[in-house]
């Protein structure tokens, strides 16, 4: 729409604008897997060529839905037993998780680069329980700034596959390791689709997809424990409610585990419930 918020965003934070528009897209149907009217309102007040940079394939659309709905009911479990806990949302972007599964009194903290921060306060100003903080994710420094009192649960959607594995590494130990009994819940590309971006090659319209540098099948994920001591479990979380073929045939393909391992996954890291460091 002309007059509206013109994003100037580099390759990798310019991700935020790919999957808030698959949710509005989504969210526009009448038979949405995801209700996100939130996202609907953010596109329209955008001054951004969506369609053209990024189509407007509807599997698409529903598969970025039904991702985020993983994200949503992990972080609506710990709400429902810690009603007063923190969330903890790295490189947030402009998700717009908190009007889909905010209770009313839990904290919120997104962490995220400056000029992604600077965008969100834009068009998302933070409520009373809602604070930004513009700073490196994988620096740790934010830790300090958390509540730790009441639980803490930290999200990684769209954030790890864009760092190097050592950071990876790094970040979830340092998570396991500072929130005592606490959560992390991340989403993977798998290996497949890690290289295929790496190779610069990787174009959908007008949209350059990112390189990856961090990838991980779906079998793989029982290797994140090897981060910290402190990491005690590792759980998959699959989509759920999918429509039409994609609600057929997701769940076929997560039960054949040639054809899991070839799709991105989400896992859950529960962290010990006494201090360990690795």
């Amino acid at each position: 729409m002309s007059g509206g918020e013109r994003p100037e965003l580099g390759q990798v934070p310019e991700t935020a604008l790919w999957t808030l528009w698959h949710r509005a897209l989504e969210a526009r149907r009448p038979d949405t897997v995801l209700h996100d009217p939130k996202a609907v309102e953010l596109v329209d007040r955008i001054d951004y060529p969506f369609a053209e940079r990024f189509g407007t394939s509807g599997t698409q659309a529903q598969l970025q839905a039904l991702r985020a709905a993983c994200f949503d009911r992990e972080v609506a479990d710990f709400l429902a037993r810690e009603p007063r806990g923190t969330v903890v949302c790295l490189g947030e972007g402009l998700e717009t998780q908190y009007w889909r599964v905010d209770n009313g009194r839990a904290q919120w903290l997104t962490v995220d680069l400056p000029e992604s921060v600077a965008l969100r306060e834009r068009l998302l100003p933070p409520g009373p329980r809602q604070r930004y903080l513009a700073a490196d994710a994988t620096a740790l420094g934010w830790v300090d700034e958390v509540d730790k009192s009441r639980g803490v649960f930290v999200t990684a959607a769209g954030l790890l596959m864009y760092l190097q594995p050592a950071q990876v590494r790094a970040l979830i130990a340092g998570c396991a390791e500072r929130f005592p009994g606490g959560s992390l819940v991340l989403d993977a590309v798998p290996r497949w689709f890690g290289r295929l971006t790496r190779t610069g090659k990787l174009r959908t319209h007008g949209y350059q997809v990112p390189p990856m540098p961090w990838a991980m099948d779906a079998g793989e994920r029982a290797r994140l424990r090897t981060a910290s001591p402190a990491v005690v479990d590792v759980r998959d979380v699959r989509p759920v409610g999918g429509r039409a073929l994609v609600g057929a045939l997701l769940p076929l393909a997560l039960a054949v585990p040639p054809l899991a391992a070839r799709l991105p996954s989400v896992a859950v890291l529960d962290f010990a419930e006494q201090p360990v460091r690795s």
